[in-house]
């Protein structure tokens, strides 16, 4: 054997068995301070005489062992050698049990009937095996001792697997000694991926997203592979960028989309139980444009003017060489309140006052935008994100605040405010938003306010003159 071979078994033997979380306490193992348990593969050769399909290996790297593994990659030996080994040496050894069949798929509510075969030379008798499913044993009515070295077990009505690497159906001597196991694959075919979704992201991208048909959960390993062509001519392609975790019913194309030509775009789900595949949905990249969220959103005060502020912001600069007309909407909420007010007239401008506000309050404001004819598109674009929340406070007005539009009360004054505050409310509801129209009858209302307010000051002054 040359050296390359030598180091790569030297580095086989300080290999590491790594077991599945859900595999590891059935083995007897001990949890390490590692982040996945571990033992010694040697040892593991001995004890668990399994063939390995609910188990995942794999060569974690010892300080000790470093230096050999590089020599064995410097005489042409991959890292897939050490998993060729490790299977030959698994698949080699004398089984103490064999469990039949190996790794079934089966329908939910199924039933399975499995036999655990003993090895003549161990000298038991099968009478004396249990069985245990995911580390939980099976009440001993479910066996059938069919010979002196074959104990079978019949599960009815199964449930899908916990875990989409399978359900650990495992065969123990009367000690709790791992003598064979087998992976039970239990589930359901996939249905027919739904609500296919997609949005560009400034003309330069794709992403899509859909949720899976039916109950949604199939219990075992199911690919979903996005597909796209352009509809009249061009070859079939496959999305290569998956997201995981809670978006991972989605992918992205990050490149080499074609304009002014629509895309036909579906999803196809497989796995060992079936397959099924999407309505496929005709798009357009630009009928999906999104775009980042406005910028430079700045609130101010208008004047003195207790009720109303201003806002503006910046259109996306992404689009700036494209030729569109966007569309804004405009969102604003109390600093303590949690409810959002929507302007939704603001049109293509990037300003708008907002009227009919608290006196002396912190308001919060967000904008987004929605591309709308980009390139002459005809389809209405997506919105984007709320831009960052920018905050202003309207000046404050002790004379609203107290509620009082004369200095002396009396009852003529109090018809007067009870009148002035109902024209008053009229005004602000029929005010609010961003309409020209109503900010100009807003205005009006006020300075005519503001003079009828001198002119009572005035005649009072005189009379008490």
């Amino acid at each position: 054997m040359n050296l390359g071979v030598t180091a790569a078994a030297a580095a086989f033997k300080e290999a590491i068995l790594v077991f599945t979380p859900a595999a590891c306490s059935q083995f007897g193992l001990q949890t390490s301070s590692e982040e996945e348990p571990t033992f010694d593969l040697r040892r593991a050769a001995e004890r668990v005489k399994l063939r390995g399909s609910c188990l995942l290996f794999t060569s974690r790297k010892l300080d000790k062992v470093r230096e050999r593994r590089k020599a064995a990659k410097r005489t042409m030996f991959p890292f897939m050698f050490l998993l060729l080994l490790v299977q030959h040496v698994l698949l080699s050894s004398t089984h103490e049990a064999v469990i039949s069949p190996q790794d079934p798929v089966l329908y939910i509510g199924s039933s399975l009937t499995a036999t655990c075969t003993l090895s003549p030379e161990l000298g038991l008798h099968a009478s004396t095996l249990y069985w245990t499913l995911n580390g939980i044993s099976v009440s001993s009515s479910a066996y059938s001792v069919l010979s002196p070295d074959t104990l079978s077990i019949t599960l009815q009505n199964l449930n899908g697997s916990q875990q989409q690497s399978g359900d650990n159906l495992v065969c123990h001597g009367a000690d709790g000694h791992v003598l064979a196991g087998s992976c039970l694959y239990v589930g359901r075919p996939p249905e027919k991926p739904v609500n296919l979704t997609c949005w560009s992201h400034n003309t330069k991208d794709l992403s899509c997203k859909w949720s899976p048909g039916g109950l949604g959960e199939t219990h075992i390993q199911t690919k979903y592979t996005l597909k796209y062509k352009l509809r009249w001519y061009g070859r079939e392609k496959e999305c290569e960028v998956y997201n995981t975790g809670k978006q991972r019913y989605s992918c992205y194309i990050p490149r080499n989309l074609a304009l002014f030509t629509p895309y036909e775009i579906w999803v196809e789900a497989a796995n060992q139980l079936g397959s099924a595949t999407s309505d496929i949905t005709t798009l357009d990249i630009l009928d999906v444009v999104t775009t980042d969220p406005p910028a430079n959103v700045q609130v101010s005060r208008v004047g003195d003017l207790e009720d109303q502020l201003t806002v503006r912001w910046a259109s996306p600069p992404e689009l700036k060489d494209i030729l569109f007309q966007a569309k804004y909407q405009i969102r604003y909420r109390l600093e303590d309140s949690t409810e959002w007010k929507v302007v939704d007239d603001v049109g293509n401008q990037t300003s708008c006052r907002l009227a009919g506000l608290q006196p002396g309050t912190v308001y919060f404001v967000q904008v987004r935008c929605n591309p709308v004819g980009i390139y002459g598109s005809r389809k209405p674009g997506i919105w984007s994100d709320w831009s960052h929340p920018a905050a202003a406070s309207t000046p404050s007005s002790e004379r609203l605040q107290s509620g009082s539009c004369d200095p002396k009360p009396g009852e003529q004054n109090s018809t007067l405010r009870r009148e002035l505050k109902q024209f008053f409310g009229w005004v602000r509801k029929h005010a609010s938003g961003c309409s020209g129209m109503s900010i100009k009858l807003y205005d009006q209302w006020r300075v005519w306010l503001q003079k009828s307010h001198k002119t009572r000051n005035q005649i009072l002054q005189d009379d008490n003159s």
